[in-house]
């Protein structure tokens, strides 16, 4: 398990992941991206700006690295990066398959992603990924399992993942939507051999949507590393836009809301790896305050109030714009 660098690290930070879905393309969900983007928000703009997020990232003890292939061009810019610091070995890259990025490019696209999870999208975006980020890629997950996704049940797939696996590639899954737990709980089940196939889940977890966090804890008891995404609830829970008590907290501890956003998840003691989805250096440096945050059972009892039923939450979510 690449992880394994993780937990043999001594830093704080190195249990913060970045993820790159809010600076791989010129649109995302996250609030407030007109004020985080460069304002061209051409390629090579954004390409710059990512490479200058990652390395304020790694300089800062920051060591995973999330994409996609549907986060526009992430894993090209990440492997560039890659290749132009030969001397950056210690990290571990996670990339996921199963959404194709059909935006082209563009912010104002009638669909900037399709799903897909059949076999023929995995081998053709496993050869994709393949060819962008070679063998500095160590995990491959499937991207936003349901419950309901054949992902879960076609064998002919898992034969495929498992041969991946054999190779060396960690194979995990993210999940998505209001029945997360649910998906998480089938993916435990998934077997290859007698083997489980799958050693990682990044899931969404925040102060706002807490609906999978016993699933989390059964999947992490099972030896899976869990990683947890969406953490600051894409922009809902940080800054001005954060509920009342949020702002409270960090006022008291003289940090921002998007540190005390991220210390609930990194407080629970199944969360492997934390997923700052920072889009500037400034926001990633607020972000790395997260783990001297005292969060306290008091505190933590103050921010249960802001837990919203799971339909709501993703309800919201499903609303929010494309910028």
């Amino acid at each position: 398990m690449p992880f394994a660098r993780l937990a043999s690290a001594t830093t704080p930070t190195a249990h913060i992941g970045l993820g790159l879905a809010a600076v791989g393309r010129p649109a995302y969900i996250n609030l407030h991206r007109d004020r985080d983007l460069p304002g061209s928000r051409s390629v090579e703009a954004l390409r710059e700006h990512t490479h200058e997020l990652l390395d304020a990232a790694f300089a800062q003890g920051v060591r995973y690295f999330d994409v996609a292939r549907s986060y526009g061009r992430a894993e090209e810019f990440l492997g560039d990066w890659l290749t132009t610091r030969p001397d950056v070995r210690d990290v571990v890259i996670g990339s996921k398959w199963g959404y194709t990025y059909t935006a082209d490019w563009s912010v104002d696209a009638e669909a900037h992603e399709v799903k897909d999870h059949g076999l023929a999208t995995f081998e053709r975006q496993r050869a994709e990924t393949e060819a962008l980020l070679g063998d500095r890629l160590d995990l491959y997950q499937i991207h936003s399992v349901t419950a309901d996704s054949p992902a879960l049940t076609d064998k002919e797939l898992h034969e495929r993942l498992a041969a991946l696996a054999a190779d060396g590639v960690t194979v995990g899954l993210s999940t998505s939507g209001p029945g997360q737990a649910d998906a998480i709980r089938a993916a435990l089940a998934v077997t290859v051999d007698g083997e489980p196939l799958f050693r990682t889940v990044q899931a969404t977890y925040n102060a706002l949507e807490t609906s999978a966090g016993q699933a989390l804890a059964e999947a992490h008891d099972a030896g899976l590393t869990v990683i947890v995404k969406e953490a600051m609830a894409n922009g809902r829970l940080a800054g001005t836009d954060a509920p009342a008590v949020v702002q409270e907290i960090a006022a008291e501890a003289g940090l921002g809301s998007d540190a005390v956003a991220l210390a609930l998840i990194l407080h629970q003691p199944w969360a492997g790896v934390v997923l700052s989805g920072a889009a500037t250096v400034t926001q990633l440096v607020s972000n790395l305050h997260a783990p001297v945050l005292d969060l306290d059972e008091q505190r933590r009892n103050r921010l249960d109030a802001l837990v919203e039923e799971p339909e709501a939450y993703w309800r919201h979510r499903a609303g929010l714009p494309w910028s």
